[in-house]
């Protein structure tokens, strides 16, 4: 069903989830993009040039010109790691300075000791946890389909039982999970709110000027994210990004990369895949488009490629670095006139 969210975005009523824990946590290794390609090598000096021509040639590039422009969001649309980073920082302040709190002595000293860095390692191993469930689900070893918002609270309480900062609960406690105070730095109703910061994410300086400009160049502008659309909702709202239509994986009850994502946001938007691009500041998430029939964006973001190797393989189509003007840039390429 198919119901207003703002003057200008149409939005998909919500799906039923299920409820089926899965816990646990992962870890990687993050790389930063800009010191992976060698500088003096053929291929390097190729890729150089491509970008030079895509720098020049604001449509050639494409091969036709998409009619929707579907954007992946955390990372791409916003900046996750600082919003997140932050609000766990802020709330760890706040509990060890609350005049009521009744935190473990353990658990104080430990919470006390952790530099902004470490916080933001947790924040890193949350996104990196995220990361692993989808593409789990995506490929099928996980069968039961869960929202990213009760993904993202199971990961949290496991993360931070991992790094001793709250206690394990015993399950035959008959006390409700809301009503315990076990000595943890945050109680449930505390981890609750925590895992909102996903809904309130700060967009990136282009983010809503780029899309702007592309809604009054006539591109439909579409939102293609893992994040439950209850999520998403609340971050187009809370960040004004001006997308046209706002469509989640959840509507399909699986997650990108599978391939019925992609190819069923452009048959829900009445498309052929070859009318329609995908924007993005991660390369796999690209190469699962273009396997479908997308036109591929790469946005290069802040420490945000995951898949650096992925560089050169026929894609993308439209190649923006870091620093050159983001989505401004991407509608300059298509053939937006700035202002007009």
């Amino acid at each position: 069903m198919w119901f207003n969210l703002a003057p200008n975005i149409l939005i998909l009523a919500h799906l039923p989830t299920s409820q089926q824990q899965h816990g646990g946590h992962f870890s990687i290794q993050q790389t930063n993009i800009n010191t992976i390609l060698p500088q003096s090598t053929d291929k390097s000096n190729k890729l150089n040039s491509r970008c030079n021509h895509w720098e020049n040639s604001p449509t050639k590039a494409m091969k036709t010109q998409p009619k929707c422009l579907f954007f992946d969001v955390f990372g791409t649309c916003v900046d996750w790691r600082k919003t997140v980073t932050d609000t766990l920082w802020n709330a760890a302040r706040e509990a060890l300075n609350a005049p009521t709190s009744s935190i473990a002595t353990r658990i104080r000293m430990t919470a006390t000791d952790m530099t902004y860095e470490q916080w933001g390692e947790i924040a890193q191993e949350w996104r990196t946890s995220y990361l692993t469930f989808v593409r789990a689900v995506a490929t099928g070893q996980i069968t039961e389909f869960k929202t990213v918002d009760q993904h993202h609270l199971d990961a949290l309480h496991s993360i931070l039982t991992s790094h001793s900062l709250i206690l394990p609960r015993d399950p035959s406690d008959p006390t409700p999970s809301s009503l315990a105070h076990d000595g943890s730095l945050w109680d449930e109703p505390q981890l609750q709110q925590l895992n909102l910061v996903w809904h309130n994410l700060d967009p990136w300086p282009d983010t809503n000027e780029g899309l702007t400009e592309l809604n009054r160049g006539g591109f439909r502008t579409c939102t293609l994210s893992n994040g439950n659309m209850a999520l998403l909702e609340d971050m187009v709202e809370y960040g004004g990004m001006p997308f046209t239509h706002v469509f989640s994986a959840e509507m399909w009850r699986s997650y990108k990369p599978n391939p019925k994502v992609y190819l069923g946001a452009a048959e829900k938007m009445g498309l052929k895949p070859e009318e329609c691009a995908l924007v993005a500041a991660h390369l796999d998430d690209l190469k699962a488009a273009q396997e479908c029939g997308f036109s591929t964006i790469y946005v290069e973001r802040p420490q945000e490629e995951r898949r650096p190797e992925l560089k050169g393989e026929g894609m993308p189509d439209i190649w923006v670095g870091e620093g050159e003007g983001g989505f401004v840039e991407v509608a300059r390429r298509l053939g937006v006139e700035a202002g007009k």
